[in-house]
């Protein structure tokens, strides 16, 4: 295994995606963006790179081809994919640009398996990176999953955890079974933060993804969070400290006037990508602070102005408006708004999405209680109930445009009727168990007639004998004393310290 020094060795090779023009479904802003981007990056990092933006099945597939074919001899191999991706029975896809996922059948032959990439690349190189940035809310799955009817729990939100191979690091844009989001700048958040922090001098990739983790928390507002999973058995540090960093001082001195020059350029620009460039250029630069709080004023400002739009839009009626009771803004827009923004309509459409879910909860048979909107522990239990009966994983007990959809799938109860005591289930629903009569003595001995009571000398002199005829065998069980008719007329009583204790009867 590769030691820090050995993970800077000669040959790297990257394959790198990006699918934004999806056919049947609706674009996705960024994607190739950050392929480019990422492209850019990794040859600067030394990398022979193999591109491909809004690829169909034969594309896909011949770009994973022709990077399988260079992995051989090379000392790192490094897969980053953003766009659609989704996960059936716990394995992730790679959903070209012309996939449609009408039916299952489709799954074989117009999506592509992740793993098909991941185990070329753990067999033949010591040093594998993955960076999928694959996890938006993805309509193709929406697609399948109704397309499937009841078996539609296989299909998870989101991609599905990936076991690393010894040597191996798999980042996720989120953890797995949640959503990413797409971001409202040229690229989405999590691919903003890796093009900020890879490759960064002596930085350690583990330290790096530490830094991305942090960068995304703060552009999200705590929605994502990147998750990666690393097999790795030594530092790997994609750019190097020269030696002359590390020893004997560089006789030229820093050109801190082309420093000035570069930022008086781009100091009053109001565009991102200037600001990343001098980031990059200059990482420890003097004016890093002032380049990251334009960026941070750019994507609020960014953010401010697609929520104006589509609440201006001339088509953005009433019947327009989405399930949740809002405007349809993307969930990177509206975590691209500023702390300090009015944060009403936000907490309107999140009350609105779990009325909408403790509805189709009760419809279902889970009993959520109130359809109030306040999401509590009734909302969760009743979540966890459906989640267990149908089979459907989710990532958290939180409401979620996904679990609404699936909730709306359901055409049958899926939740067991439980009744409480004194209750049972009839014809689906619950009705009163009537109390059972009280039971009476087997074999009781029918009252004397008046010609019995009359003649009092046909009783037996002795009261226990009268009392085992008088009495059935087992009446008396549970019981400390009991008075009995004989059939002569005449009345026994009977009684005990205790029951198993020898009774004691007398004539009355």
């Amino acid at each position: 295994m590769f030691t820090c020094a050995e993970a800077l060795a000669e040959t790297r090779v990257a394959l790198v995606i990006g699918n934004s023009a999806y056919r049947s479904v609706p674009e996705l802003p960024n994607p190739a963006n950050d392929a480019s981007d990422m492209a850019s990056k990794l040859s600067s990092l030394d990398f022979e790179v193999i591109v491909g933006r809004d690829l169909d099945l034969a594309g896909v597939r011949a770009a994973i081809r022709q990077f399988v074919a260079k992995l051989e001899g090379a000392d790192i191999a490094l897969f980053y994919y953003a766009g659609h991706g989704l996960q059936v029975n716990g394995e992730n896809y790679i959903a070209p640009v012309d996939a449609t996922l009408a039916s299952y059948i489709d799954l074989e032959f117009e999506a592509v398996p992740m793993n098909m990439v991941l185990s070329a690349m753990e067999r033949q190189t010591h040093v594998n990176l993955v960076f999928l940035d694959a996890c938006r809310d993805n309509p193709l799955a929406i697609n399948l999953a109704r397309s499937m009817g009841t078996r539609s729990f296989s299909i998870g939100r989101g991609l599905a955890k990936v076991g690393s191979g010894i040597g191996s690091l798999i980042a996720f844009a989120t953890q797995p079974g949640n959503v990413a989001l797409d971001g409202v700048g040229r690229n989405s958040p999590f691919t903003a933060a890796l093009l900020r922090h890879l490759g960064k001098p002596g930085r350690d990739i583990t330290r790096e993804l530490i830094d991305v983790r942090r960068d995304v928390l703060d552009a999200t507002n705590g929605r994502q969070v990147p998750w990666d999973s690393s097999s790795l058995t030594g530092e790997v540090v994609l750019k190097p400290i020269s030696k002359q960093a590390t020893g004997s001082p560089d006789p030229r001195p820093i050109d801190g006037a082309a420093e000035l020059v570069f930022w008086e350029t781009i100091k009053a620009s109001s565009d991102r990508d200037e600001l990343d460039a001098y980031l990059q250029q200059y990482p420890n630069g003097a004016f890093v602070a002032l380049a990251k709080a334009k960026i941070r004023n750019i994507e609020r400002l960014a953010g401010d102005q697609a929520v104006a739009n589509l609440k201006n839009a001339p088509g953005a009626t009433t019947q327009q408006r989405n399930e949740t009771g809002g405007f349809t803004a993307s969930q990177g827009q509206l975590a691209a708004l500023p702390p300090q923004a009015d944060r009403s309509n936000l907490e309107k459409e999140d009350r609105e999405l779990a009325r909408s879910i403790q509805k189709e909860l009760n419809r279902v048979g889970c009993r959520a209680g109130n359809e109030d909107g306040l999401w509590g522990a009734a909302s969760r239990s009743a979540l966890a109930q459906f989640t267990k009966h149908s089979k459907f994983e989710v990532a958290s007990l939180e409401p979620s445009m996904t679990l609404l959809e699936q909730l709306r799938l359901q055409k049958i109860r899926i939740c067991p009727l439980a009744c409480a005591q004194n209750f049972k289930e009839r014809d689906g629903r619950c009705v009163a168990v009537q109390a059972p009569a009280k039971p009476t003595l087997r074999n009781a001995v029918a009252p004397p007639t008046n010609s019995q009571k009359a003649s009092l000398s046909t009783c037996p002199a002795d009261a226990h004998i009268a009392a085992r005829e008088a009495i059935p065998r087992g009446s008396g069980r549970g019981r400390t004393a009991m008075t009995v008719t004989h059939s002569c007329g005449r009345d026994l009583t009977c009684r005990r310290p205790a029951q198993g204790m020898r009774w004691s009867c007398n004539w009355r």
